[in-house]
């Protein structure tokens, strides 16, 4: 059966000057994949961090750089970033506008930060 998760339900959550807003997830009827809307304030960056699975950013305004290693790759408006399993990486919205990108990946995977235990994300589950 088909599940409708819509804007004014869909759960919202927030950290280090980013929006997050629960998509798809199990809860919520999607029993393989996870997605959530992510908004950059100007200036935010994530902490760094690493996921069990691939996650994919699609950029849907501004722009997102991600530290990925040795790399800085910057995902604007229109590109996808797909981050692989055990890579640890972090965003930065460097622009004067927030940077809008819709996230997924797998359901069921976690992330973890530093040496933390990984968990899943409240906006993935």
């Amino acid at each position: 059966m088909a599940t409708l998760i819509t804007a004014d339900d869909a759960p919202r959550f927030g950290q280090d000057g980013f929006a997050l807003t629960g998509l798809a997830a199990p809860s919520r009827g999607c029993a393989t994949v996870s997605a959530w809307r992510v908004s950059a304030a100007p200036g935010a960056t994530s902490p760094v961090h690493r996921l069990t699975s691939d996650e994919v950013f699609v950029v849907v305004a501004g722009a997102l750089e991600a530290n990925v290693g040795d790399r800085v790759l910057t995902a604007r408006a229109g590109d996808a970033l797909a981050i692989p399993p055990g890579v640890e990486f972090s965003l930065t919205n460097r622009g004067d506008e927030p940077a809008e990108a819709v996230a997924c990946m797998a359901a069921g995977g976690q992330a973890a930060i530093g040496d933390g235990e990984p968990f899943t994300p409240p906006w993935a589950a």
